[in-house]
């Protein structure tokens, strides 16, 4: 990645970055970058700083802490060859996908050769694989009762709405809908999380992954908060090969949500599906959506839910775009709910 002469502030760097201002604070802090300063004192980040910078963000992707970092940076290789592994396994099992799909397009072609109409279903799943995952229900109160089909889950899919839109019944229906799938509720925040705590001392193997988990986080700029070790907790228990989550950003700052979204994006691939429900815009930024994941938005006028495409134009997505706000936005409502009107 190049980056032209021009100095950047610190919001402007990390928004080039794809991180948090803490982010970058911490890898000042930890020796790493060494932003310049303006006759001011104000931090600056020109080409430079900004090269490095990149190169320490494509190393936290790769799952790095941000002492194996520093130490691939001093010219350590061992620091990095865990990652690599990783990293490959995950791109040869995507080669191995995209090679099936390879010859599925090559045996369709072949079928069109000798004059034969091909499978209509064949052709939707080579444009979408079917992960296997394909549920039929009907929705729940606001709704009327509509059928509502979900299918093909991605590894991240995200449920947002106005408030009173139902949308967190939606995201319960799901839960209870899709085989083996678990609802992570507002009640992890309960009491300080004090339940989370105490089955962290009693489960060595489920700390040893929270802690992993709380580490990579507060390197990327997160507050270890009881909110979040509370919803790491959620995250990392076993038990269930998908996760409903209720409202995810709840009680997490700004630096905290975005580094959050960020180990999901990085996760996605090799961890659980997510259902994450949602109307902040640093969890949900339609800006950085990829093709692994999904919208799922509930209308206010209690229209069926609908899936919608992440790119200006789509059907949807405005409506999706005045659903999502800053963190601090939603900090001033937080509590708010809707209350609808009972009929005499």
């Amino acid at each position: 990645m190049t980056y032209s002469g021009q100095f950047l502030n610190p919001s402007e760097a990390a928004r080039r970055l794809g991180v948090s201002t803490k982010a970058l604070r911490l890898y000042e802090e930890c020796g790493m970058i060494a932003p310049t300063r303006t006759a001011a004192g104000w931090r600056t980040y020109g080409p430079e700083e900004m090269a490095r910078a990149a190169e320490i963000v494509a190393l936290r992707e790769l799952g790095l802490s941000l002492i194996d970092v520093a130490g691939v940076l001093d010219g350590d290789p061992q620091a990095l060859e865990p990652a690599l592994a990783a990293h490959q396994a995950t791109l040869e099992r995507k080669m191995s996908e995209l090679n099936e799909t390879i010859e599925k397009v090559y045996s369709l072609r072949t079928t069109i050769a000798s004059g034969q109409a091909p499978d209509a279903t064949a052709v939707t799943h080579i444009v979408r694989p079917h992960n296997g995952e394909h549920v039929v229900f009907n929705l729940p109160w606001p709704w009327g009762g509509e059928t509502f089909e979900l299918h093909d889950v991605r590894p991240l899919n995200f449920i947002t709405g106005p408030l009173g839109s139902g949308k967190t019944r939606l995201a319960n229906t799901i839960a209870d809908a899709l085989p083996d799938a678990a609802f992570l509720g507002l009640e992890r925040l309960d009491d300080d999380a004090a339940g989370a705590h105490a089955r962290l001392h009693t489960d060595a193997v489920l700390k040893s992954r929270v802690d992993r988990t709380l580490a990579w986080l507060v390197d990327d700029g997160a507050s270890a908060s009881d909110a979040l070790i509370a919803l790491i907790v959620g995250l990392e228990s076993r038990g269930s090969s998908i996760l409903v989550v209720d409202l995810i950003e709840q009680g997490l700052d700004q630096a905290s949500q975005e580094a959050l979204i960020g180990y999901l994006r990085q996760q996605a691939t090799t961890a659980r599906p997510l259902f994450l429900m949602t109307r902040s815009s640093a969890i949900l930024d339609l800006s950085a959506t990829g093709p692994d994941e999904a919208i799922i938005l509930c209308p206010a006028n209690h229209s069926p839910p609908i899936l919608v495409a992440p790119y200006p134009g789509a059907p949807g997505y405005e409506a999706v775009a005045t659903c999502l706000a800053p963190p601090e936005v939603r900090a001033r409502t937080e509590g708010v709910i809707a209350i609808r009107p009972q009929r005499a």
